[in-house]
Protein backbone atom coordinates (compact mmCIF):
# COMPACT_ATOMS: atom_id res chain seq x y z
CA UNK A 1 0.00 0.00 0.00
CA UNK A 2 0.99 3.39 -0.35
CA UNK A 3 0.49 5.26 2.94
CA UNK A 4 0.71 9.26 3.66
CA UNK A 5 2.64 9.60 6.92
CA UNK A 6 1.27 13.04 8.41
CA UNK A 7 3.63 12.74 11.70
CA UNK A 8 6.17 15.24 12.69
CA UNK A 9 9.34 14.96 11.22
CA UNK A 10 11.20 12.81 13.61
CA UNK A 11 8.54 10.36 14.09
CA UNK A 12 7.21 10.04 10.67
CA UNK A 13 10.63 8.44 9.56
CA UNK A 14 10.42 6.04 12.29
CA UNK A 15 7.22 5.32 11.14
CA UNK A 16 8.32 5.23 7.53
CA UNK A 17 10.76 2.58 8.63
CA UNK A 18 8.34 0.18 9.89
CA UNK A 19 6.26 0.84 6.99
CA UNK A 20 8.93 -0.02 4.59
CA UNK A 21 10.05 -3.17 6.64
CA UNK A 22 6.35 -4.24 6.34
CA UNK A 23 6.64 -3.99 2.14
CA UNK A 24 4.35 -0.83 2.48
CA UNK A 25 5.61 2.56 0.59
CA UNK A 26 5.74 5.64 2.95
CA UNK A 27 4.74 9.02 1.42
CA UNK A 28 5.71 11.51 4.32
CA UNK A 29 4.05 14.90 4.51
CA UNK A 30 4.32 16.27 7.89
CA UNK A 31 1.48 18.39 8.57
CA UNK A 32 2.28 18.87 12.59
CA UNK A 33 6.03 19.99 13.35
CA UNK A 34 8.08 20.54 16.96
CA UNK A 35 9.36 23.21 18.38
CA UNK A 36 10.97 23.00 21.24
CA UNK A 37 11.51 25.75 23.85
CA UNK A 38 14.60 27.33 24.67
CA UNK A 39 15.35 27.46 28.39
CA UNK A 40 17.12 27.52 32.02
CA UNK A 41 17.81 23.48 33.22
CA UNK A 42 14.86 21.72 34.69
CA UNK A 43 14.76 21.57 38.92
CA UNK A 44 13.63 17.90 39.67
CA UNK A 45 13.78 18.12 43.24
CA UNK A 46 10.88 16.44 45.02
CA UNK A 47 10.03 14.80 41.36
CA UNK A 48 9.41 11.19 41.85
CA UNK A 49 8.74 10.22 38.00
CA UNK A 50 8.18 11.78 34.81
CA UNK A 51 5.35 11.02 33.08
CA UNK A 52 6.00 11.31 29.27
CA UNK A 53 3.19 11.30 26.59
CA UNK A 54 4.93 11.39 23.44
CA UNK A 55 8.81 10.76 22.39
CA UNK A 56 8.69 14.85 21.71
CA UNK A 57 8.33 15.39 25.06
CA UNK A 58 10.92 13.12 26.02
CA UNK A 59 13.40 14.83 23.38
CA UNK A 60 12.33 18.50 25.16
CA UNK A 61 13.15 16.94 28.80
CA UNK A 62 16.51 15.36 27.39
CA UNK A 63 17.21 19.16 26.08
CA UNK A 64 16.88 20.84 29.37
CA UNK A 65 18.35 18.53 32.01
CA UNK A 66 21.38 16.05 31.84
CA UNK A 67 19.30 14.00 34.57
CA UNK A 68 18.66 10.19 33.38
CA UNK A 69 18.28 8.75 37.28
CA UNK A 70 14.69 9.62 37.67
CA UNK A 71 11.66 7.05 36.44
CA UNK A 72 10.03 7.73 33.35
CA UNK A 73 6.45 6.62 33.24
CA UNK A 74 5.85 6.43 29.13
CA UNK A 75 2.59 6.22 27.33
CA UNK A 76 3.32 3.76 24.84
CA UNK A 77 6.46 1.83 23.32
CA UNK A 78 7.58 4.33 21.11
CA UNK A 79 7.65 6.96 23.90
CA UNK A 80 9.19 4.15 26.36
CA UNK A 81 12.17 3.58 23.36
CA UNK A 82 12.61 7.20 23.15
CA UNK A 83 13.53 7.50 26.49
CA UNK A 84 15.76 4.61 26.70
CA UNK A 85 17.59 6.19 23.52
CA UNK A 86 18.24 9.36 25.91
CA UNK A 87 19.91 7.34 28.78
CA UNK A 88 17.22 6.82 30.81
CA UNK A 89 17.37 3.47 33.03
CA UNK A 90 14.20 2.98 34.61
CA UNK A 91 11.63 3.29 32.04
CA UNK A 92 8.01 2.06 31.82
CA UNK A 93 5.63 1.51 29.42
CA UNK A 94 1.83 1.77 29.83
CA UNK A 95 1.56 0.76 26.24
CA UNK A 96 -1.73 2.26 25.70
CA UNK A 97 -3.36 6.04 25.69
CA UNK A 98 -3.18 9.27 28.46
CA UNK A 99 -6.10 7.19 30.44
CA UNK A 100 -4.02 4.42 30.68
CA UNK A 101 -0.74 6.06 31.65
CA UNK A 102 -2.93 7.72 34.41
CA UNK A 103 -3.87 4.43 35.77
CA UNK A 104 -0.41 2.88 35.53
CA UNK A 105 1.13 5.49 37.14
CA UNK A 106 -1.29 5.21 40.31
CA UNK A 107 0.29 1.83 40.47
CA UNK A 108 3.34 2.73 40.00
CA UNK A 109 3.97 5.64 42.45
CA UNK A 110 2.69 7.23 45.75
CA UNK A 111 0.94 10.25 46.28
CA UNK A 112 3.18 11.18 49.05
CA UNK A 113 6.63 10.02 47.59
CA UNK A 114 6.81 13.55 45.22
CA UNK A 115 5.23 15.19 42.37
CA UNK A 116 5.15 13.67 39.35
CA UNK A 117 7.02 15.83 36.39
CA UNK A 118 4.40 15.61 33.07
CA UNK A 119 6.83 16.92 30.31
CA UNK A 120 4.56 18.48 27.57
CA UNK A 121 3.56 20.21 24.35
CA UNK A 122 1.57 23.79 24.23
CA UNK A 123 -1.73 21.71 23.22
CA UNK A 124 -1.81 19.27 25.77
CA UNK A 125 -5.07 18.64 27.14
CA UNK A 126 -4.51 18.49 30.72
CA UNK A 127 -6.72 15.08 31.32
CA UNK A 128 -3.89 13.27 32.36
CA UNK A 129 -2.78 15.67 35.18
CA UNK A 130 -6.45 15.99 35.89
CA UNK A 131 -6.77 11.97 36.73
CA UNK A 132 -3.90 11.79 38.77
CA UNK A 133 -4.74 14.82 40.57
CA UNK A 134 -8.08 13.27 41.00
CA UNK A 135 -6.26 10.71 42.62
CA UNK A 136 -4.41 12.41 44.89
CA UNK A 137 -0.96 13.01 43.10
CA UNK A 138 0.50 16.35 42.59
CA UNK A 139 1.65 16.90 39.01
CA UNK A 140 4.06 19.56 37.92
CA UNK A 141 3.28 20.32 34.22
CA UNK A 142 6.22 21.69 32.31
CA UNK A 143 5.53 22.75 28.55
CA UNK A 144 8.25 22.18 26.80
CA UNK A 145 7.55 22.59 22.89
CA UNK A 146 4.80 23.38 20.83
CA UNK A 147 3.38 21.67 17.66
CA UNK A 148 2.44 24.11 15.22
CA UNK A 149 0.30 22.97 12.18
CA UNK A 150 0.77 23.42 8.26
CA UNK A 151 -1.69 25.71 6.30
CA UNK A 152 -1.85 23.19 3.29
CA UNK A 153 -0.38 19.90 2.23
CA UNK A 154 3.22 19.57 1.19
CA UNK A 155 3.67 19.45 -2.49
CA UNK A 156 4.81 15.69 -2.53
CA UNK A 157 1.74 15.16 -0.80
CA UNK A 158 -0.50 16.53 -3.18
CA UNK A 159 1.59 15.22 -6.19
CA UNK A 160 0.74 11.74 -4.80
CA UNK A 161 -2.79 12.36 -3.65
CA UNK A 162 -4.48 10.67 -6.46
CA UNK A 163 -2.29 7.70 -6.08
CA UNK A 164 -2.44 7.07 -2.13
CA UNK A 165 -4.24 4.01 -0.45
CA UNK A 166 -4.15 4.58 3.25
CA UNK A 167 -3.77 7.95 5.86
CA UNK A 168 -2.54 7.00 9.19
CA UNK A 169 -3.90 9.20 11.98
CA UNK A 170 -2.16 9.31 15.38
CA UNK A 171 -3.85 12.36 16.81
CA UNK A 172 -7.12 14.39 17.02
CA UNK A 173 -4.83 17.42 16.11
CA UNK A 174 -3.29 15.55 13.12
CA UNK A 175 -6.64 14.57 11.62
CA UNK A 176 -8.14 18.52 11.66
CA UNK A 177 -5.09 19.38 10.37
CA UNK A 178 -5.43 17.41 7.27
CA UNK A 179 -9.27 17.84 6.97
CA UNK A 180 -8.46 21.39 6.98
CA UNK A 181 -6.03 21.14 4.60
CA UNK A 182 -7.41 18.47 1.90
CA UNK A 183 -10.81 21.03 2.06
CA UNK A 184 -8.39 24.10 1.25
CA UNK A 185 -6.79 21.96 -1.58
CA UNK A 186 -10.58 20.41 -2.90
CA UNK A 187 -8.81 16.91 -2.88
CA UNK A 188 -11.44 13.52 -2.88
CA UNK A 189 -10.65 11.61 -0.10
CA UNK A 190 -12.82 8.59 -1.56
CA UNK A 191 -10.17 6.21 -2.32
CA UNK A 192 -8.52 6.45 0.74
CA UNK A 193 -8.67 4.44 3.39
CA UNK A 194 -7.86 6.06 7.27
CA UNK A 195 -5.77 4.30 10.13
CA UNK A 196 -7.12 6.14 12.90
CA UNK A 197 -4.92 5.03 16.49
CA UNK A 198 -8.28 6.07 18.30
CA UNK A 199 -12.04 7.02 18.05
CA UNK A 200 -10.79 10.39 19.36
CA UNK A 201 -8.20 10.69 16.33
CA UNK A 202 -10.98 9.53 13.99
CA UNK A 203 -13.70 11.80 15.05
CA UNK A 204 -12.60 14.60 13.39
CA UNK A 205 -12.85 12.89 9.50
CA UNK A 206 -16.40 12.84 9.50
CA UNK A 207 -15.85 15.76 7.87
CA UNK A 208 -14.97 14.07 4.90
CA UNK A 209 -15.84 10.92 2.69
CA UNK A 210 -13.44 8.25 2.71
CA UNK A 211 -13.34 4.67 1.23
CA UNK A 212 -12.94 3.71 4.94
CA UNK A 213 -12.47 4.64 8.49
CA UNK A 214 -10.69 2.17 10.50
CA UNK A 215 -9.79 2.19 14.03
CA UNK A 216 -6.98 0.27 15.88
CA UNK A 217 -7.86 -2.27 18.38
CA UNK A 218 -5.40 -1.05 20.77
CA UNK A 219 -4.12 2.86 20.86
CA UNK A 220 -0.38 1.79 19.80
CA UNK A 221 1.78 2.46 16.84
CA UNK A 222 2.35 -1.42 16.36
CA UNK A 223 -1.72 -2.09 16.39
CA UNK A 224 -2.29 0.05 13.96
CA UNK A 225 0.29 -0.65 11.27
CA UNK A 226 -1.05 -4.25 12.19
CA UNK A 227 -4.14 -2.91 10.48
CA UNK A 228 -2.83 -2.79 7.31
CA UNK A 229 -1.86 -5.90 6.58
CA UNK A 230 0.92 -7.33 5.11
CA UNK A 231 2.79 -5.33 2.35
CA UNK A 232 3.50 -6.58 -1.23
CA UNK A 233 7.23 -6.77 -0.79
CA UNK A 234 6.35 -9.08 2.66
CA UNK A 235 6.99 -12.70 1.96
CA UNK A 236 4.31 -15.32 3.72
CA UNK A 237 5.94 -17.26 6.70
Amino acid sequence: MRVLVTRPPDDARETAALLDARGHTAIIAPLLGVHYHNGQPLHLEGVQAILATSANGVRAFARRSSRRDVPVFAVGMQTAQAARDAGFGDVRNADGNAADLARAAAGWAKPEAGALLHVAGAQAEGRLAAALAAAGFTVRTEILYDVPAAAELPDAARAAFPTLDAVLFFSARSAQVFVACVTRADLSCTHLTAFCISEAAARPLGALAFHAVRIAPHPSQSSLLDGLGPGRHTLPP
